[in-house]
């Protein structure tokens, strides 16, 4: 069968502008990779092609004339999603439509029952690559949908889900697809050329405003150290890539194991290979050996999920008190000359104007070398999505356009949803001030640091400086507000 996996557009840009990451989609490289070989299939990472969607889709797909089309979708992706569905269909009315990742996983129930069912053939929920084959063989009459697990599929025009079924045995994955079937190019992080990996799948933390464990239950599995070592060399070697971002939610979950990993890499004598992980604050701040070991082995940048500087706000999320422990992460990857990306959370239920300074200021007293600050999102079926409906905070409980960290879809006991907006743009601004670039920093990204330092944020600051004369702080903060409400509208999808 002739096969087209497709990724969205949609950016959020939390830590810089919208064009500075474009990654690729692991989640379709590694389902189409786990196709049987006699099937054509290749992948689209939207992200490539935000200016001229209908364009390069009407084009594509025409010529290759897909029988299958699967669609990966995160939340507050599923809008767009949408259109490119209607687009497709008015294209190829034949084509069989598959729904996977996350949104599917979270809300396959929803969907079934919304008006959009009718043009959706197929869900997958949770991990894709077995579901994914066993259905395109189904579609050849090669086995029954009713027999796969974690598919939805009709039957008299009604969705039936079938059981979820067993975690996949990640020993039995192929390397993802990275080759001339992958249709985009050009993936980077900041200007650097950059692939994705996965050394594990899942987490075991607490954590109650994330919905991984709906993915991949709470459990923790790590792929063999052989097979990372085979997707590092594909990297590497034949791709010729050095910066990979490894997408695990948490790597560091078994401490032991990274040792274990770092160990192997050193002993490749990779040259010029950098990595960019997540990690939690309290496995990083006990395990010093662990983090020496990551430096060497070319860890260069960390996301730290830091969260809250309010002991009361992190057992609200069921983090713990983990403040201290954020500090000393902090500290070890910087003895080590680790970048540190620091994650906070801010709009919890009890967050007044001086809550939300006293964040600020707790993320600057650490000293991570940038920010990744977000504002509470209730994301489907997580708890505290619960908890808050249950108060009345959420003022935002349907539109998931906006569900993606940068707006404010709660209220607190004391802020409005706009003045909470408003108050976490605002003190970032003041608090933080201008971004300097560490000696870290400027190490691993000499030029674009440089074009920062002497080139944007001079002629940054005078176009701040006279906006601010002209508008005001609230007047900025509008114009703003109406510049990243465009940035994802996709015009030539309106009409479809």
């Amino acid at each position: 069968m002739r096969i087209v996996l497709l990724s969205m557009p949609d950016v959020a840009p939390v830590i810089m502008h919208e064009s500075a990451f474009h990654m690729p989609s692991l989640g379709i490289a590694s389902i189409g990779a786990n196709l049987d070989d006699r099937h054509e299939v290749y992948l689209i990472d939207l992200i490539r092609k935000r200016r001229h969607i209908r364009r390069y889709l009407t084009r594509t797909l025409l010529k290759i004339k897909p029988q299958v089309v699967g669609f990966s979708t995160m939340t507050w992706q599923y809008a767009t999603c949408l259109k490119l569905i209607r687009l497709i269909r008015s294209l190829l009315p034949d084509v069989k439509i598959v729904l996977g990742g996350y949104h599917a996983t979270l809300m396959y129930q929803e969907i079934a029952d919304g008006p959009e069912a009718a043009q959706i053939d197929f869900m997958i929920r949770g991990e894709g690559e077995v579901a994914f084959q066993s259905l395109v063989s189904a579609l050849e009459g090669d086995g029954r949908f009713e027999k796969i697990n974690t598919l939805s599929y009709k039957k008299n025009g009604t969705f039936i889900h079938n059981p979820s079924g067993d975690l996949l045995d990640l020993s039995l994955l192929k390397l993802p697809i990275r080759d001339g079937r992958r249709l985009t190019r050009g993936y980077h992080i900041m200007n650097h050329h950059c692939e994705v990996m996965e050394t594990s799948r899942g987490c075991t933390r607490n954590c109650n405003f994330c919905s991984i464990r709906h993915m991949y239950g709470r459990a923790f599995r790590p792929f063999p150290i052989e097979r990372i070592l085979a997707d590092i060399d594909d990297i590497y070697y034949r791709r010729k890539v050095r910066w990979i971002f490894v997408s695990d939610d948490n790597m560091v979950m078994d401490p032991d194991r990274v040792i274990a990993l770092c160990d192997a890499i050193i002993a490749r004598r990779y040259r010029k290979l950098y990595f960019v992980v997540q990690a939690d604050c309290v496995t990083m701040a006990q395990n010093e050996t662990m983090v020496r070991k990551m430096a060497q082995a070319g860890f260069k940048s960390i996301f730290l999920g830091i969260e809250n500087a309010s002991p009361k706000n992190l057992r609200t999320a069921h983090k713990g008190n983990i403040l201290e422990h954020s500090r000393k992460a902090v500290a070890l990857c910087h003895q080590y000359g680790i970048m540190v990306v620091g994650g906070m959370i801010f709009g919890f239920p009890d967050d007044s104007e001086a809550e939300i300074i006293a964040n600020y200021q707790f993320l600057k007293s650490t000293g991570a070398d940038t920010a990744y600050c977000q504002i509470l999102t209730p994301y489907p079926k997580t708890g505290i999505r619960q908890e808050l409906m249950d108060e009345g905070l959420v003022t935002n409980p349907v539109d998931y356009t906006r569900y993606n960290g940068m707006w404010a879809n709660v209220r607190t006991h004391h802020l409005s949803a706009e003045r909470l907006h408003y108050l976490y743009w605002y003190h970032r601004l003041k608090v933080m001030g201008w971004w300097e670039p560490s000696d870290r920093i400027r190490q691993q990204g000499k030029l674009w640091t440089t074009i920062w330092l002497y080139v944007f944020r001079p002629i940054m600051k005078i176009v701040v400086d006279r906006s601010l004369k002209k508008y005001g702080w609230e007047g900025r903060y509008q114009r703003e507000i109406a510049r990243l409400a465009k940035i994802n509208r996709f015009h030539d999808l309106d009409s479809v």
